[in-house]
């Protein structure tokens, strides 16, 4: 099989998960004998571009016209089965699915966010969840409040963007949606069920989970859509040192909060941005990873990591993270082994909860509320031991790399073409 990805990476100043899962689903792909045959650009080539080339990106998340020139040559002289597209802009443009369809190539999209119908593609805006675009045939809100780049200029282009691309995106031969949430989305923006497969993103296999260590881990980017002041408002709600220690990794722009709290409290350490090496210790030096998100984040890599180093998960029950945790009811996928996970965790369902805390197959949701999380950190600390091994289990059947990877794979069986 041979497969083109298309991707137009993220500005490496802007750590990004995405970036961070294409190359990693290349390389799986590679190992698994696929033919992988890149088609990348980044937003990092855009300041050493010919004024030329500058000239036209304002045009590019449109049309792009020098990627359709390149992409043509690649799939005459390559003849691949499949395009598969992660991030078209501003770079490479929606235009791409229409370039493959006129080479008869099909095309399968893996949907990172919303940007669909979203000009920022995450439906946050001032501090709150915002969905002021949806079902409009333009995106005039996200144009009014700056949405994109914090420009109207660069909104409004977006907006058109998104308007001129809705028959485009209707167009794709397959939706990987990576949530059930996200699948939901896409059947909001008028996808057809038989369009739609959901398939998370994986990460390797850590190998064999280390002891529990004790107290919480937070690694995202310190912005506020990612909860990072609900968290410590939650935590300031109990006497320092009741809970262990909380343990924040990452950098932006909300850092001096996690500053002010690591110097009032002797129980919340900031470990700042760590490698990967240091991810794995601060994994392992705690006992409850931490998703605190207040949009509807999509699928935080954060949590696979920490499943897969048998670690449960205390989240907000946003977008993807019920289903990572397996608190999503009955939209879970059959297959992925929930109720074997759910009968191996002692009184499951059982002992009472505080209001608005949710039990899963590997952790705990509440919702996006200080009170709720004040609530639940109790709960988690002594539940631990108990959701460890089933947060194992469930990254094992449902998120390594060779379940997902066998998943793409019959995803891109089910699209060619005889």
């Amino acid at each position: 099989m041979r497969i083109v990805v298309a991707h137009n990476r993220y500005r490496e100043a802007q750590p990004s998960g995405e970036n961070t899962i294409v190359d990693s689903e290349i390389a799986q792909l590679t190992d698994a004998g696929v033919e992988v045959l890149p088609f990348i650009r980044s937003s990092d080539e855009i300041p050493s571009m010919s004024k030329a080339a500058k000239a036209l990106l304002p045009i590019s998340p449109i049309w792009a016209p020098r990627a359709q020139e390149d992409l043509s040559r690649l799939l005459t002289t390559h003849r691949p089965d499949v395009l598969h597209l992660h991030n078209p802009y501003p770079l490479i443009s929606p235009w791409v699915v229409r370039t493959a369809h006129r080479h008869g190539v099909p095309v399968v999209q893996t949907v990172h966010n919303y940007r669909q119908v979203c000009s920022s593609g995450i439906y946050f805006r001032d501090g709150m969840i915002c969905q002021d675009c949806k079902g409009r045939a333009l995106g005039v809100p996200a144009v009014v409040h700056r949405c994109y780049r914090n420009s109207r200029a660069q909104s409004a282009l977006m907006a058109t963007t998104l308007a001129v691309h809705r028959g485009t995106w209707r167009s794709v031969d397959r939706f990987i949606a990576l949530t059930s949430a996200i699948a939901d989305h896409l059947r909001d923006y008028g996808i057809p069920d038989e369009r739609i497969v959901v398939k998370p993103n994986s990460v390797p296999d850590p190998g064999r989970p280390a002891p529990l260590g004790d107290g919480f881990l937070y690694m995202a980017r310190l912005t506020p859509e990612k909860g990072l002041d609900l968290l410590l408002e939650a935590w300031r709600r109990h006497p320092v040192g009741t809970l262990g220690t909380l343990r924040v990794a990452g950098d932006g722009e909300l850092r001096p909060l996690v500053e002010a709290a690591a110097a009032e409290r002797a129980d919340v350490v900031y470990l700042g941005q760590l490698d990967r090496a240091g991810v794995r210790a601060a994994v392992e030096a705690s006992a409850v990873v931490i998703a605190a998100s207040m949009w509807h984040d999509v699928l935080p890599t954060v949590i696979i990591e920490a499943l897969a180093s048998g670690r449960p998960v205390l989240g907000t029950a946003l977008g993807g993270i019920p289903y990572l945790v397996g608190a999503d009811g009955p939209r879970e996928p059959a297959g992925t082994g929930s109720a074997e996970i759910a009968s191996a965790v002692p009184g499951a369902g059982v002992t009472p909860l505080p209001a608005g805390v949710v039990t899963g197959t590997a952790g705990w949701v509440v919702p996006p509320e200080p009170a709720a999380m004040a609530a639940a950190f109790p709960v988690a600390r002594a539940g631990a031991a108990a959701l460890s091994q089933p947060a194992r289990l469930r990254y094992e059947q449902t998120f390594h790399p060779d379940v997902v990877t066998k998943r793409l794979l019959d995803i891109y069986a089910s699209v060619t073409r005889p």
